[in-house]
Formats: C-alpha cells, sequence, structure tokens
C-alpha cells in the first residue's frame, strides 16, 4: 500500500486505541464515584452514541462498536472467571496504543484482491490491496479485522465454511475414538482403539523458541550500551533497532503458529483416513497453575496449551469430527498392563518396574485417554488398547534448519559440510 493508506490505516487502530482507553476512563471515573461501571454492550454503544460523530478521527461507528464489544466480552470473561475461583483473573484495565478494529458483512466491499473499509463520515474512501488472493467466496466472508502485528498490517478475514461431506461408508464414524496426547517434544501424539497411532514431531518448534531465546538474548547484550536511560528521548539507531526487533518477534510468531496449524492439519488428516469420528483430548491445562520455576515456567508458556486445542477443535469441526476435552491427569505416568504408578522416565520410553511393560510414553498416555469419559468419570483406565502401527509426521518443515539436514542454519556449526545423506559404510572389514 502507499504510504498515505498506510497512515490512514494506522490512524484507525490508534483512535481505536483512543476508544479503548476513553472507556477505561470513564469506569476510572465512575470507579471512583462509587457507581456501577459501563460494561454491557448496549449501554457502552449508547455512551459512544452520545459522544457525536467524528471524536475518533475517521473511525466510523461500527468499527469503535467493535471495540465496545471486545472490551465487554473481556470484562464479563473475568467476571465469570473470578466468580468461579478463579482469584488470578484480572479486569482489562491496560491502556492500548492499538486496537483491533473489526467490520461485519454489509460494512465493507471485498473486490478480488482488494478491500474497502468503511470511515467515518465526509472521509474519503479507503481502500487497501491485499498481498494475495482471499481462500474463500466472498459469499462466505463475515468479517474483516485490521490489526498491527510485529509492526506489520494485516487484514485478519473470517469466512462461514461448510463442514465436510463424505460419500456413504467413508465418512468419521461416531463409534470410533481416538486418544489425544498433548506434549512439547510431539505437540500430538493419537491413538486409536483400533491399534493405529499418531506422533507429530514438534522438535523443529522446540528449536525454534530456543534459537529465537537465544539471538534475542545476544542481540539485547550487544545494544545495551546505547539504550536510552530512564527519562531519555531514544535515538534514530535505537528506533531502527527497535523496529528491527519488533519485526523479528512477529516473524517468530508467525512460523510457530503455522508451523502449529500443520500439526493440526495432519492429525485431521491422519483421523479422516482411519475414519475416527470422536477425539478425546487430553486438558493439560491444570499445570499452568504451577510454579515451577524461571525456565519451566518460559517453556510452558511457550508450549501454548490453550491454542494447540482450539487449532485442532477447529480443524476437527470443519471435518465432522467430535472434539471431547477430558481429564489427562496421570496417563502418563501409568502402566497400561498393571495399572500402577511408573516413575516419569527421562526419555520418552515408559519402562514399567513392576511387571517389566515398556512402550512410548506419548502413545500410552493417547491410548489411556482414549478410555477416559468426558465430563469426568472413573481414571482408571480399563481395556487399554496400544497402538501396533505408528505414522510419524513432522511440524514445522518451512522453519530454518528443519528440512533434511535438521540443522539449524543459525548454529555456529552450520558452516561446516552437513553429512546428509549419510555415506555409504565400506563393505570390506580390517
Amino acid at each position: 500500500m502507499t504510504a498515505g493508506q498506510r497512515r490512514r490505516c494506522f490512524g484507525l487502530l490508534r483512535s481505536a486505541g483512543d476508544v479503548w482507553a476513553c472507556v477505561l476512563e470513564v469506569n476510572g471515573w465512575r470507579r471512583r464515584r462509587r457507581d456501577v461501571p459501563l460494561t454491557g454492550y448496549q449501554a457502552l454503544c449508547r455512551e459512544l452514541a452520545g459522544s457525536g460523530p467524528g471524536t475518533f478521527g475517521e473511525l466510523d461507528s461500527v468499527g469503535a462498536r467493535s471495540v465496545l464489544r471486545r472490551f465487554s466480552d473481556a470484562w464479563f470473561a473475568a467476571a465469570k472467571a473470578r466468580k468461579d475461583g478463579d482469584v488470578s483473573a484480572r479486569f482489562p484495565r491496560r491502556r492500548r496504543a492499538l486496537m483491533p478494529v473489526r467490520w461485519h458483512h454489509g460494512t465493507f466491499t471485498l473486490d478480488g484482491r482488494r478491500v474497502r473499509v468503511p470511515t467515518a463520515q465526509n472521509s474519503p474512501p479507503l481502500w487497501i490491496r491485499l498481498a494475495r488472493e482471499v481462500p474463500y467466496p466472498v459469499e462466505q466472508v463475515r468479517s474483516v479485522t485490521l490489526l498491527c502485528e510485529g509492526g506489520r498490517l494485516f487484514l485478519d478475514v473470517t469466512a462461514e465454511v461448510p463442514v465436510a461431506t463424505y460419500p456413504p461408508g467413508e465418512g468419521p464414524d461416531p463409534a470410533r475414538v481416538a486418544g489425544v496426547d498433548l506434549g512439547i517434544i510431539h505437540p500430538y501424539a493419537v491413538a486409536s482403539r483400533d491399534g493405529e497411532g499418531l506422533l507429530v514431531s514438534g522438535r523443529a518448534i522446540r528449536a525454534e523458541h530456543r534459537m529465537h531465546l537465544a539471538d534475542t538474548k545476544t542481540r539485547r547484550r550487544s545494544v545495551s550500551q546505547r539504550a536510552p536511560k530512564p527519562g531519555q528521548k531514544g535515538s534514530r539507531r535505537w528506533r531502527k533497532y527497535r523496529r528491527r526487533a519488533r519485526l523479528v518477534e512477529g516473524r517468530h510468531k508467525r512460523r510457530v503458529r503455522q508451523a502449529q496449524h500443520e500439526a493440526a492439519r495432519q492429525v485431521v488428516s491422519w483421523a479422516v483416513q482411519q475414519r475416527v469420528g470422536v477425539l478425546h483430548l487430553g486438558d493439560p491445562r491444570g499445570v499452568l497453575d504451577m510454579d515451577a520455576g524461571r525456565r519451566h515456567n518460559l517453556r510452558l508458556r511457550q508450549w501454548q496449551i490453550g491454542r494447540l486445542m482450539q487449532v485442532l477443535e477447529d480443524k476437527a469441526t470443519q471435518a465432522g469430527i467430535t472434539v471431547h476435552p477430558v481429564n489427562e491427569r496421570g496417563t502418563s505416568s501409568t502402566c497400561p498392563a498393571c495399572l500402577r504408578r511408573v516413575p516419569k522416565p527421562r526419555g520418552r520410553t515408559l519402562t514399567c518396574p513392576h511387571c517389566a511393560f515398556s512402550g512410548h510414553r506419548d502413545l500410552i498416555a493417547a491410548a489411556i485417554i482414549a478410555t477416559r469419559t468426558p465430563g469426568g468419570g472413573p481414571t482408571t483406565p480399563a481395556a487399554v488398547v496400544l497402538p501396533e502401527v505408528v505414522t510419524h509426521r513432522r511440524a514445522g518443515r518451512h522453519l530454518p534448519g528443519a528440512g533434511q539436514s535438521r540443522r539449524d542454519p543459525r548454529r555456529p556449526h552450520a558452516a561446516a559440510r552437513i553429512s546428509w545423506p549419510a555415506e555409504a559404510r565400506p563393505t570390506t572389514t580390517r
């Protein structure tokens, strides 16, 4: 887009941030006067209508109401969490410079790779040219959202996608159940009751997190000497460094997000081939409440459990597969043969000291999860069927060094000769 279009788009995002800050300020006044806060969407819209046109620059009323909807949903979600006993839930009270703006169906115009977003009255029209074609028909698009991530502008498109249809006798069977175990080394480990299993490797994702953290630390150490002091205005060089850091951070997030989508798509494709109609998804979000130290807490946050669960559920629903979250506690430390507790192994192989049973730890957990009852029920597994045929897949082939060599080019040894494929061993012995 042109410089003028980019400036107007950022102006819309800043105006949306002003709407958010205005709501926080109004509720701050009411809180100090001990009045009831404005949290309902209708009450916030009436307050917005009383402010008059042109209060928030080129931002129209539809975009401003999308910000009010976001605030109302966040407030009531925090209220519900606190009512359920989660004292760590916080109400929205933090100001934001840029806020996403959403326009629903009928308020914007989509013409190929060009989108016209609405603006305030008496403002010139704003046409945005997209980097690629929208992968959905125009009649299926329900909303578009303008947002900024890592210093770059994005237009998020929401479309109504129909559930997949299959020929008779080839679609997912509700009687076939498979268990899904979430992890860091293997984002998804799947085991069905028919003796089939799937392992999706996420080592490339873990390497991307580690290398990005190492690069960030090195970059910060190298520029720490020229960092501005508190209260001192930054130089042009410092602003360029900060902009580069935001671009690198955004690229890292996009890489990881794409790898997570690839992993979920591989699970759904495997489930469709096996005609699995129900997925029992182990819910390990309880580990997030445990303080395991600074380093391990970072690993847990980089795991992104909620996103993995949501991505898998969305893709499974589109494929006609039902997903039920179940309790996964104890599945990775229970022997499926003698049903006794087993110490946590250091690697991926679980060995029972009581009955000498041995197997893959993640597949055993997935097989036990497949026997769990959604919504509660007994936690002791019964009639566990372990996979006999295991399919291996990788997620994140687009990540640096995740190709055939499996070496990260940012590592010091990348300049050395890569010994892949392996050289043939000599046939003669000495």
